[in-house]
């Protein structure tokens, strides 16, 4: 570990805006909590303080694993549930019945659907989901088995009525219920939280709270206390591609129509900055930015992602900002700053007719231009939920046509063309977990949501195979929700071959 290596809290308090925006909170509610949870821990005189701090900072690291399911359940608005989702006492009736109005509101008649849907189908899958992908992305930070576990068990309360595993006291990790106090005295206030112990919340962390420890936050700089909270010894990553990585996925996991976008960008810009000569320093600085480039479309509800038909215009105002989004989330870091400008720079075009700058020309370096080639192409050769997936010909030909208009460096269009040349694979590939070639198969489709029923159709075979591919696929990759094989699909690249 050298000097140089960024402080991995420093990152992962940036990073953590993010998370903010997929639940539909003001950016900084994720470290107002982690810094109030520290100062419990403190008090408590917890062992592992550091496991409480980046448990709590990173408690919604789930949270974009069932955004497409929700939208499902709940219809367009779904996102806009999140807040109060968070403050709701399942346990109480006259909560719960609150949070119930709210389901499929806007939506006319078909909101009696929706809230059948909710009420009949329920969110089991969707808790179970949430905290499994949370444990999963914890554990490639590399943030120990007490991290990944106090995430899993993210959803559980004090009085055993909780998800997934519905534990009870202190079966749950002291971490997962010091992070639900914190969290809890932050977005509803002291008293409306010490109304909910030994129900919800562990009645001894909340005799542990009082008003003191939120007080300050409006005043203080949050986001240095929340650094300075950090437990000693400090970490710092020397793998800032890994992390990148990690939170890419986190990102694509919003929509299966977006599984390995990301990683599939950050490949293809990789390769053709290589071809183009860029210096190492260059291709890492490019390299990290197509992974991160997306980070700002978890503040756009996926109903607007994952809409069928022509953006409205109030649609259409949200999806230009994304990049913009993503610029703000990664400056916040000084690690990070460096990548922020060119990230927002995916969607620019040479005319001027790109977004949100609506930069032309001089003003997009070759690394910029490289970007947006590279998200074009694996865009046009993904599917998308107004058209299909365009071939690699039907593709290349298209982005051709933008260079002979003005929008795109025909130079970098060549080089991402070549990069994806060379990634179609000529020879037999050694695949994760034992799965086979058809596994493979069954494993895209449902990651993608197909059911059984769906998959058989699909690949030809009796319905009654189909379970058994499945069955077998999560008994070889080890989870047993739809997200989680997405996530496990994604990290191997099983998209992008």
């Amino acid at each position: 570990m050298g000097p140089q290596d960024p402080r991995l809290a420093e990152l992962l308090c940036a990073l953590s805006v993010a998370l903010d925006l997929a639940m539909a909170q003001p950016p900084e509610k994720s470290i107002r909590s982690c810094l109030v949870a520290a100062r419990l821990a403190d008090r408590l005189d917890v062992a592992d303080k550091r496991t409480v701090y980046y448990a709590t900072l990173l408690r919604h690291l789930g949270c974009t694993a069932t955004t497409h399911e929700e939208v499902h359940l709940m219809g367009p608005r779904a996102a806009e549930l999140r807040p109060l989702a968070e403050r709701t006492d399942t346990n109480s009736p006259r909560e719960s019945l609150r949070y119930l109005t709210q389901v499929g509101k806007g939506t006319g008649i078909k909101r009696l659907q929706y809230v059948a849907r909710t009420l009949t189908t329920g969110e089991d899958d969707v808790l179970r989901a949430i905290c499994e992908v949370g444990s999963m992305l914890a554990e490639r930070l590399g943030l120990g088995p007490g991290t990944a576990q106090a995430l899993y068990q993210n959803l559980e309360r004090w009085d055993g009525k909780g998800k997934p595993k519905g534990l009870a006291g202190t079966e749950i990790h002291i971490a997962t219920r010091i992070a639900e106090v914190a969290t809890q005295a932050v977005i509803v206030g002291g008293d409306t939280m010490r109304q909910r112990k030994a129900g919800w919340l562990d009645p001894e962390i909340v005799a542990a709270y009082d008003d003191r420890l939120t007080a300050d936050l409006d005043k203080i700089d949050v986001w240095q206390a929340t650094l300075d909270a950090e437990p000693q010894p400090w970490r710092h990553t020397q793998d800032l591609d890994e992390l990148a990585r990690t939170f890419a996925d986190f990102v694509d996991l919003k929509s299966p129509y977006l599984f390995g976008h990301s990683t599939g960008v950050a490949t293809l810009a990789d390769e053709a900055a290589r071809l183009l000569h860029l210096d190492d320093s260059e291709r890492a600085t490019l390299r990290r930015a197509a992974l991160l480039h997306d980070l700002g479309r978890v503040a756009v509800p996926t109903a607007v992602w994952e809409r069928s038909g022509p953006l409205r215009r109030a649609d259409w105002e949200q999806v230009r900002l994304h990049p913009y989004q993503s610029e703000r989330i990664l400056a916040r870091s000084p690690a990070l700053e460096p990548i922020a400008v060119l990230a927002a720079m995916h969607h620019e075009r040479l005319d001027g007719s790109g977004y949100p700058r609506q930069a032309k020309g001089g003003e997009l370096s070759t690394s910029a231009r490289i970007l947006a080639a590279a998200d074009c192409y694996q865009a046009l050769t993904q599917d998308r939920p107004h058209r299909s997936a365009h071939s690699p010909e039907g593709a290349a030909e298209l982005m051709l046509a933008q260079v002979a208009a003005g929008k795109l460096d025909g130079r970098c269009v060549k080089a991402v063309l070549a990069a994806a040349g060379q990634q179609v694979p000529g020879r037999r590939l050694s695949r994760p977990a034992g799965l086979t070639e058809r596994e493979i198969d069954v494993l895209r489709l449902l990651a993608r949501g197909s059911s059984n029923a769906d998959i058989a159709r699909e690949l030809v075979v009796s319905r009654r195979t189909a379970e058994h591919h499945v069955q077998h696929i999560y008994g070889k990759i080890g989870v047993s929700t739809r997200a989680a094989a997405a996530l496990f699909a994604m990290q191997h690249g099983l998209f992008t071959q």
